[in-house]
Protein backbone atom coordinates (compact mmCIF):
# COMPACT_ATOMS: atom_id res chain seq x y z
CA UNK A 1 0.00 0.00 0.00
CA UNK A 2 1.35 3.43 -0.93
CA UNK A 3 2.46 5.61 1.95
CA UNK A 4 1.37 9.20 2.49
CA UNK A 5 4.12 9.98 5.00
CA UNK A 6 5.42 9.47 8.53
CA UNK A 7 3.85 10.85 11.69
CA UNK A 8 5.86 11.29 14.90
CA UNK A 9 4.00 11.47 18.21
CA UNK A 10 5.47 12.19 21.66
CA UNK A 11 3.95 10.74 24.83
CA UNK A 12 4.08 11.74 28.49
CA UNK A 13 6.18 8.66 29.27
CA UNK A 14 9.08 10.13 27.30
CA UNK A 15 8.77 7.74 24.36
CA UNK A 16 8.33 8.84 20.76
CA UNK A 17 6.53 6.64 18.26
CA UNK A 18 6.51 6.94 14.48
CA UNK A 19 3.54 5.80 12.43
CA UNK A 20 3.37 5.11 8.70
CA UNK A 21 0.25 6.73 7.26
CA UNK A 22 -1.31 5.12 4.16
CA UNK A 23 -2.22 7.18 1.12
CA UNK A 24 -5.98 7.94 0.92
CA UNK A 25 -6.30 6.67 -2.66
CA UNK A 26 -4.57 3.38 -1.83
CA UNK A 27 -6.68 3.05 1.28
CA UNK A 28 -9.86 3.61 -0.74
CA UNK A 29 -8.79 0.99 -3.30
CA UNK A 30 -8.01 -1.51 -0.55
CA UNK A 31 -11.39 -0.99 1.14
CA UNK A 32 -13.16 -1.25 -2.19
CA UNK A 33 -11.58 -4.64 -2.81
CA UNK A 34 -12.11 -5.97 0.72
CA UNK A 35 -15.53 -4.56 1.59
CA UNK A 36 -18.46 -5.40 -0.66
CA UNK A 37 -20.62 -2.42 -1.56
CA UNK A 38 -18.17 0.13 -0.15
CA UNK A 39 -19.09 3.75 -0.90
CA UNK A 40 -16.44 6.45 -1.34
CA UNK A 41 -18.41 8.98 0.72
CA UNK A 42 -18.42 6.75 3.80
CA UNK A 43 -16.24 7.85 6.71
CA UNK A 44 -13.33 5.49 7.28
CA UNK A 45 -11.42 5.33 10.57
CA UNK A 46 -8.23 3.29 10.54
CA UNK A 47 -5.91 2.30 13.36
CA UNK A 48 -2.26 2.65 12.38
CA UNK A 49 0.37 0.50 14.08
CA UNK A 50 3.66 1.88 15.34
CA UNK A 51 6.65 1.03 13.14
CA UNK A 52 9.49 2.74 15.06
CA UNK A 53 9.77 3.56 18.77
CA UNK A 54 12.37 6.16 19.74
CA UNK A 55 13.84 6.46 23.21
CA UNK A 56 16.82 8.11 24.86
CA UNK A 57 19.75 5.97 25.95
CA UNK A 58 21.58 3.05 24.39
CA UNK A 59 21.45 -0.73 24.26
CA UNK A 60 23.57 -1.10 27.41
CA UNK A 61 22.20 1.96 29.26
CA UNK A 62 18.47 2.53 28.99
CA UNK A 63 17.19 5.72 30.57
CA UNK A 64 13.55 4.72 30.65
CA UNK A 65 11.63 7.88 31.43
CA UNK A 66 14.51 9.61 33.20
CA UNK A 67 14.46 12.52 30.77
CA UNK A 68 10.81 13.27 31.49
CA UNK A 69 8.18 14.29 29.01
CA UNK A 70 8.92 15.26 25.44
CA UNK A 71 7.52 18.73 24.74
CA UNK A 72 8.64 19.38 21.17
CA UNK A 73 9.53 17.51 17.97
CA UNK A 74 11.11 18.79 14.77
CA UNK A 75 11.79 16.99 11.48
CA UNK A 76 14.79 18.18 9.53
CA UNK A 77 13.37 20.25 6.61
CA UNK A 78 16.05 19.37 4.05
CA UNK A 79 16.09 16.13 2.08
CA UNK A 80 16.08 13.22 2.78
CA UNK A 81 14.27 14.27 6.02
CA UNK A 82 15.86 11.43 7.98
CA UNK A 83 16.69 13.31 11.19
CA UNK A 84 14.26 13.96 14.03
CA UNK A 85 15.06 16.21 17.00
CA UNK A 86 13.22 16.15 20.33
CA UNK A 87 13.39 18.30 23.46
CA UNK A 88 12.70 16.87 26.93
CA UNK A 89 11.75 18.11 30.37
CA UNK A 90 15.25 17.83 31.86
CA UNK A 91 16.72 20.09 29.15
CA UNK A 92 18.07 17.30 26.95
CA UNK A 93 17.89 17.45 23.16
CA UNK A 94 18.21 14.15 21.29
CA UNK A 95 18.53 13.57 17.54
CA UNK A 96 17.73 10.31 15.74
CA UNK A 97 18.80 9.16 12.28
CA UNK A 98 15.95 7.06 10.91
CA UNK A 99 18.07 5.71 8.04
CA UNK A 100 20.92 4.45 10.18
CA UNK A 101 22.18 0.90 9.69
CA UNK A 102 24.13 0.74 12.93
CA UNK A 103 23.33 -2.28 15.07
CA UNK A 104 24.05 -0.19 18.17
CA UNK A 105 21.29 2.31 17.41
CA UNK A 106 18.58 0.09 15.93
CA UNK A 107 17.10 -3.04 17.52
CA UNK A 108 14.14 -4.96 16.12
CA UNK A 109 11.60 -6.26 18.62
CA UNK A 110 8.88 -8.11 16.76
CA UNK A 111 7.17 -5.78 14.29
CA UNK A 112 8.49 -2.64 16.00
CA UNK A 113 11.97 -1.18 15.61
CA UNK A 114 13.47 0.38 18.73
CA UNK A 115 15.97 3.10 17.93
CA UNK A 116 18.39 5.16 20.00
CA UNK A 117 19.77 8.64 19.19
CA UNK A 118 23.14 9.34 17.63
CA UNK A 119 23.30 12.79 19.30
CA UNK A 120 22.13 13.68 22.80
CA UNK A 121 23.30 16.77 24.68
CA UNK A 122 22.26 18.99 27.57
CA UNK A 123 20.87 22.13 25.94
CA UNK A 124 19.10 23.87 28.86
CA UNK A 125 18.86 23.79 32.63
CA UNK A 126 15.12 23.20 32.45
CA UNK A 127 12.48 21.97 30.00
CA UNK A 128 13.04 22.48 26.28
CA UNK A 129 9.99 24.29 24.93
CA UNK A 130 10.82 24.46 21.22
CA UNK A 131 13.35 23.12 18.71
CA UNK A 132 13.73 24.41 15.15
CA UNK A 133 16.09 23.39 12.34
CA UNK A 134 17.86 25.71 9.94
CA UNK A 135 16.38 25.17 6.47
CA UNK A 136 19.60 26.03 4.64
CA UNK A 137 22.04 23.84 6.56
CA UNK A 138 20.92 20.88 8.66
CA UNK A 139 23.97 21.23 10.92
CA UNK A 140 22.38 24.19 12.71
CA UNK A 141 19.37 24.32 15.03
CA UNK A 142 17.95 26.61 17.69
CA UNK A 143 16.39 25.69 21.03
CA UNK A 144 14.29 27.63 23.53
CA UNK A 145 13.90 26.50 27.14
CA UNK A 146 12.04 27.32 30.31
CA UNK A 147 15.27 28.81 31.69
CA UNK A 148 14.53 31.82 29.40
CA UNK A 149 17.55 31.07 27.20
CA UNK A 150 17.55 31.01 23.41
CA UNK A 151 20.51 29.03 22.06
CA UNK A 152 21.83 28.48 18.54
CA UNK A 153 23.74 25.21 18.06
CA UNK A 154 26.18 23.75 15.56
CA UNK A 155 25.94 19.95 15.65
CA UNK A 156 29.61 19.66 14.71
CA UNK A 157 30.69 21.43 17.93
CA UNK A 158 28.22 20.85 20.73
CA UNK A 159 30.51 21.73 23.62
CA UNK A 160 29.12 25.29 23.55
CA UNK A 161 26.33 27.09 21.65
CA UNK A 162 27.06 29.50 18.82
CA UNK A 163 24.99 32.17 20.51
CA UNK A 164 23.27 32.23 23.90
CA UNK A 165 20.64 34.89 24.52
CA UNK A 166 18.65 35.28 27.74
CA UNK A 167 15.30 36.91 27.08
CA UNK A 168 11.68 36.40 28.02
CA UNK A 169 10.01 33.01 28.44
CA UNK A 170 9.65 31.71 24.88
CA UNK A 171 6.74 29.50 23.82
CA UNK A 172 7.56 28.72 20.17
CA UNK A 173 10.03 29.75 17.49
CA UNK A 174 9.99 29.86 13.68
CA UNK A 175 13.08 29.95 11.45
CA UNK A 176 12.27 31.19 7.96
CA UNK A 177 14.40 30.36 4.96
CA UNK A 178 16.00 33.68 3.88
CA UNK A 179 16.85 35.06 7.33
CA UNK A 180 19.75 34.63 9.74
CA UNK A 181 17.50 34.65 12.78
CA UNK A 182 14.27 33.36 14.26
CA UNK A 183 10.86 34.78 15.10
CA UNK A 184 10.12 34.15 18.78
CA UNK A 185 6.73 34.05 20.50
CA UNK A 186 6.73 34.63 24.24
CA UNK A 187 4.70 34.56 27.40
CA UNK A 188 3.83 37.78 29.18
CA UNK A 189 4.97 36.71 32.66
CA UNK A 190 8.55 38.03 32.33
CA UNK A 191 7.91 40.64 29.64
CA UNK A 192 8.15 44.33 30.41
CA UNK A 193 5.14 46.55 29.88
CA UNK A 194 4.59 47.08 26.16
CA UNK A 195 7.21 44.53 25.06
CA UNK A 196 5.08 41.39 25.11
CA UNK A 197 4.57 39.97 21.63
CA UNK A 198 6.71 38.59 18.83
CA UNK A 199 10.39 39.42 18.37
CA UNK A 200 12.91 38.66 15.64
CA UNK A 201 16.22 37.57 17.18
CA UNK A 202 19.38 37.50 15.08
CA UNK A 203 21.55 34.39 15.39
CA UNK A 204 24.67 36.53 15.84
CA UNK A 205 25.82 36.39 12.22
CA UNK A 206 24.90 40.01 11.49
CA UNK A 207 25.05 41.36 15.03
CA UNK A 208 21.71 43.19 14.94
CA UNK A 209 19.66 43.82 18.05
CA UNK A 210 16.31 42.01 18.42
CA UNK A 211 13.57 43.60 16.35
CA UNK A 212 10.07 43.97 17.82
CA UNK A 213 7.70 42.63 15.15
CA UNK A 214 4.35 43.20 16.83
CA UNK A 215 2.97 43.82 20.33
CA UNK A 216 0.42 41.49 21.89
CA UNK A 217 -1.67 42.01 24.99
CA UNK A 218 -1.40 38.44 26.26
CA UNK A 219 0.69 35.33 25.81
CA UNK A 220 1.41 34.24 22.23
CA UNK A 221 1.08 30.46 22.37
CA UNK A 222 1.95 29.55 18.80
CA UNK A 223 3.75 30.96 15.78
CA UNK A 224 4.24 29.58 12.27
CA UNK A 225 6.21 30.86 9.30
CA UNK A 226 5.63 30.63 5.55
CA UNK A 227 8.66 30.67 3.25
CA UNK A 228 6.42 31.23 0.21
CA UNK A 229 4.80 34.38 1.61
CA UNK A 230 7.65 35.67 3.78
CA UNK A 231 5.29 36.05 6.72
CA UNK A 232 4.41 34.56 10.09
CA UNK A 233 1.07 33.84 11.72
CA UNK A 234 0.44 33.83 15.46
CA UNK A 235 -2.34 32.97 17.89
CA UNK A 236 -2.58 34.33 21.41
CA UNK A 237 -4.51 33.89 24.61
CA UNK A 238 -7.06 36.59 23.73
CA UNK A 239 -8.41 34.50 20.83
CA UNK A 240 -7.00 36.59 18.00
CA UNK A 241 -4.98 35.20 15.09
CA UNK A 242 -2.88 37.62 13.06
CA UNK A 243 -0.51 37.48 10.08
CA UNK A 244 2.66 39.59 9.95
CA UNK A 245 4.36 40.37 6.64
CA UNK A 246 8.07 40.37 7.39
CA UNK A 247 10.27 43.15 6.01
CA UNK A 248 13.82 42.63 4.80
CA UNK A 249 15.38 41.66 8.12
CA UNK A 250 18.83 41.20 6.59
CA UNK A 251 19.27 44.97 6.85
CA UNK A 252 19.16 47.14 9.94
CA UNK A 253 15.73 47.63 11.50
CA UNK A 254 16.14 51.42 11.46
CA UNK A 255 15.31 51.34 7.75
CA UNK A 256 11.92 49.64 8.29
CA UNK A 257 9.03 52.06 7.86
CA UNK A 258 5.43 51.81 9.08
CA UNK A 259 5.64 48.43 10.86
CA UNK A 260 2.04 48.75 12.09
CA UNK A 261 0.75 48.36 8.51
CA UNK A 262 2.54 45.03 8.06
CA UNK A 263 0.14 43.00 10.20
CA UNK A 264 -3.55 42.23 9.91
CA UNK A 265 -6.05 40.07 11.83
CA UNK A 266 -7.43 36.83 10.41
CA UNK A 267 -10.18 36.35 12.99
CA UNK A 268 -11.08 37.15 16.58
CA UNK A 269 -12.84 34.81 19.00
CA UNK A 270 -14.95 36.35 21.78
CA UNK A 271 -16.37 34.59 24.83
CA UNK A 272 -19.93 35.90 25.30
CA UNK A 273 -22.78 35.17 27.70
CA UNK A 274 -25.53 33.14 26.09
CA UNK A 275 -28.81 35.01 25.83
CA UNK A 276 -31.74 32.60 26.41
CA UNK A 277 -34.61 32.73 23.94
CA UNK A 278 -38.23 32.90 25.04
CA UNK A 279 -39.13 29.68 23.20
CA UNK A 280 -36.33 27.68 24.79
CA UNK A 281 -37.66 25.67 27.77
CA UNK A 282 -34.15 25.36 29.26
CA UNK A 283 -33.54 26.47 32.86
CA UNK A 284 -33.23 30.15 33.53
CA UNK A 285 -29.78 31.62 33.13
CA UNK A 286 -28.65 34.36 35.51
CA UNK A 287 -28.63 37.78 33.91
CA UNK A 288 -25.13 38.74 32.81
CA UNK A 289 -23.73 42.06 31.62
CA UNK A 290 -23.79 42.67 27.89
CA UNK A 291 -20.69 42.64 25.69
CA UNK A 292 -17.61 40.43 25.69
CA UNK A 293 -16.74 39.09 29.11
CA UNK A 294 -13.12 40.14 28.72
CA UNK A 295 -14.28 43.77 28.71
CA UNK A 296 -16.62 43.45 31.67
CA UNK A 297 -15.60 43.78 35.31
CA UNK A 298 -18.82 43.26 37.31
CA UNK A 299 -19.62 39.62 36.58
CA UNK A 300 -17.49 38.19 39.40
CA UNK A 301 -19.95 35.50 40.51
CA UNK A 302 -20.27 34.10 36.97
CA UNK A 303 -16.60 33.61 36.10
CA UNK A 304 -16.35 30.07 34.67
CA UNK A 305 -13.42 28.05 35.93
CA UNK A 306 -13.98 25.00 33.69
CA UNK A 307 -15.80 23.72 30.61
CA UNK A 308 -18.61 22.34 32.75
CA UNK A 309 -19.24 25.71 34.37
CA UNK A 310 -19.43 27.43 30.97
CA UNK A 311 -21.67 24.82 29.33
CA UNK A 312 -25.11 26.17 28.52
CA UNK A 313 -24.34 29.68 29.78
CA UNK A 314 -21.76 31.03 27.33
CA UNK A 315 -21.05 30.97 23.61
CA UNK A 316 -18.29 31.75 21.11
CA UNK A 317 -18.45 34.52 18.55
CA UNK A 318 -15.94 34.21 15.70
CA UNK A 319 -15.44 37.43 13.74
CA UNK A 320 -13.64 36.62 10.48
CA UNK A 321 -11.89 39.21 8.35
CA UNK A 322 -12.52 39.46 4.62
CA UNK A 323 -9.10 38.47 3.25
CA UNK A 324 -9.97 38.43 -0.44
CA UNK A 325 -8.80 42.01 -0.99
CA UNK A 326 -6.83 44.53 1.03
CA UNK A 327 -8.23 47.77 -0.39
CA UNK A 328 -8.58 50.41 2.35
CA UNK A 329 -7.68 47.73 4.86
CA UNK A 330 -6.38 50.15 7.50
CA UNK A 331 -9.81 51.79 7.72
CA UNK A 332 -11.71 48.57 8.30
CA UNK A 333 -13.19 47.64 11.65
CA UNK A 334 -11.02 44.50 12.25
CA UNK A 335 -7.82 46.54 11.90
CA UNK A 336 -9.07 49.23 14.28
CA UNK A 337 -10.11 46.58 16.80
CA UNK A 338 -6.71 44.85 16.57
CA UNK A 339 -4.79 48.08 17.22
CA UNK A 340 -7.12 48.95 20.10
CA UNK A 341 -6.65 45.56 21.76
CA UNK A 342 -2.86 45.83 21.47
CA UNK A 343 -2.77 48.95 23.64
CA UNK A 344 -5.96 49.15 25.71
CA UNK A 345 -7.29 45.61 25.67
CA UNK A 346 -8.36 44.06 28.98
CA UNK A 347 -7.02 40.58 29.76
CA UNK A 348 -9.02 38.67 32.35
CA UNK A 349 -6.92 35.94 33.99
CA UNK A 350 -9.47 34.91 36.63
CA UNK A 351 -11.38 32.55 34.35
CA UNK A 352 -10.55 29.75 31.94
CA UNK A 353 -9.46 31.18 28.58
CA UNK A 354 -11.70 29.09 26.34
CA UNK A 355 -11.18 31.41 23.37
CA UNK A 356 -7.37 31.08 23.47
CA UNK A 357 -5.58 29.86 20.31
CA UNK A 358 -2.91 27.29 21.14
CA UNK A 359 -1.68 26.15 17.72
CA UNK A 360 -1.31 27.90 14.36
CA UNK A 361 0.20 26.42 11.20
CA UNK A 362 0.79 27.64 7.64
CA UNK A 363 0.41 25.04 4.91
CA UNK A 364 3.95 24.21 3.70
CA UNK A 365 2.80 23.01 0.25
CA UNK A 366 3.11 25.37 -2.69
CA UNK A 367 -0.37 24.65 -4.08
CA UNK A 368 -2.04 25.68 -0.80
CA UNK A 369 0.51 28.07 0.68
CA UNK A 370 -2.14 30.70 1.51
CA UNK A 371 -4.09 28.38 3.84
CA UNK A 372 -3.75 28.63 7.63
CA UNK A 373 -5.08 26.19 10.22
CA UNK A 374 -5.63 27.05 13.87
CA UNK A 375 -6.86 25.25 16.96
CA UNK A 376 -7.58 26.45 20.45
CA UNK A 377 -8.74 25.68 23.95
CA UNK A 378 -12.32 25.25 22.74
CA UNK A 379 -11.38 22.14 20.72
CA UNK A 380 -12.34 23.71 17.39
CA UNK A 381 -10.06 23.62 14.34
CA UNK A 382 -10.55 26.39 11.78
CA UNK A 383 -9.14 26.84 8.27
CA UNK A 384 -8.65 30.20 6.57
CA UNK A 385 -7.42 31.17 3.11
CA UNK A 386 -5.56 34.47 2.79
CA UNK A 387 -6.52 34.90 -0.85
CA UNK A 388 -5.33 38.49 -0.97
CA UNK A 389 -1.70 37.36 -0.64
CA UNK A 390 -1.91 35.08 -3.69
CA UNK A 391 0.05 36.86 -6.43
CA UNK A 392 0.47 36.37 -10.17
CA UNK A 393 4.09 35.39 -9.60
CA UNK A 394 2.99 32.53 -7.35
CA UNK A 395 0.37 31.42 -9.89
CA UNK A 396 2.98 31.30 -12.66
CA UNK A 397 5.40 29.42 -10.42
CA UNK A 398 2.73 26.84 -9.51
CA UNK A 399 1.92 26.24 -13.19
CA UNK A 400 5.59 25.71 -14.01
CA UNK A 401 6.09 23.26 -11.16
CA UNK A 402 2.89 21.40 -12.02
CA UNK A 403 4.05 20.97 -15.61
CA UNK A 404 7.42 19.65 -14.44
CA UNK A 405 5.75 17.23 -12.04
CA UNK A 406 3.37 15.89 -14.68
CA UNK A 407 6.20 15.49 -17.19
CA UNK A 408 7.96 13.05 -14.87
CA UNK A 409 5.08 10.60 -14.99
CA UNK A 410 4.06 10.92 -18.62
CA UNK A 411 5.13 8.07 -20.84
CA UNK A 412 7.41 8.87 -23.73
CA UNK A 413 5.56 9.03 -27.03
CA UNK A 414 6.56 6.18 -29.32
CA UNK A 415 5.81 5.88 -33.04
CA UNK A 416 3.55 2.90 -33.60
CA UNK A 417 3.01 1.04 -36.85
CA UNK A 418 -0.54 2.30 -37.38
CA UNK A 419 0.51 5.87 -36.54
CA UNK A 420 2.97 6.01 -39.44
CA UNK A 421 1.96 8.16 -42.41
CA UNK A 422 3.90 8.22 -45.71
CA UNK A 423 2.92 11.84 -46.28
CA UNK A 424 5.63 13.93 -44.68
CA UNK A 425 5.63 17.70 -44.84
CA UNK A 426 9.03 19.37 -45.01
CA UNK A 427 9.94 22.94 -44.25
CA UNK A 428 12.36 24.89 -46.46
CA UNK A 429 14.90 26.87 -44.49
CA UNK A 430 17.10 29.48 -46.12
CA UNK A 431 20.73 29.36 -44.96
Amino acid sequence: MARLGLLAAAFSSGFIEIYSLPHPESLYTHHKEQVKGYQSDELTICKVDCVVRLQVGSIKCRNLGENGQCFTLAWVPSKPHNHLAAGFYDGTVSIWDLKTKSALQKVRQGRVIKQYPFHSFQAHDHAVRSVEWCKVNSNFLVTAGSDRHLKFWDLRRLYEPINNIKRFLSTEIAWLLPYCGVAVAQENCYASHGLCGIHFVDSGFQGYKPYFLTPRKGTVWSISGSDWLGSVSAGDVTGEMIVILLPNLNVHSLNIKRPADRRFPVYKADFLPLTPSSSDPSPAVPELPAGPLVESSDWGHFKPKSFRAAEGHYSFLFQDTDLRKFHHFTKREPMKRMHANETKGDLNTERVQLEAIHKVRFCPNLDAHTWISSGGHSGLIRLHCVKGLFSSVAEKFIQEKSAQFQAKFEEADTVREFDYSPEVQHCIVQI
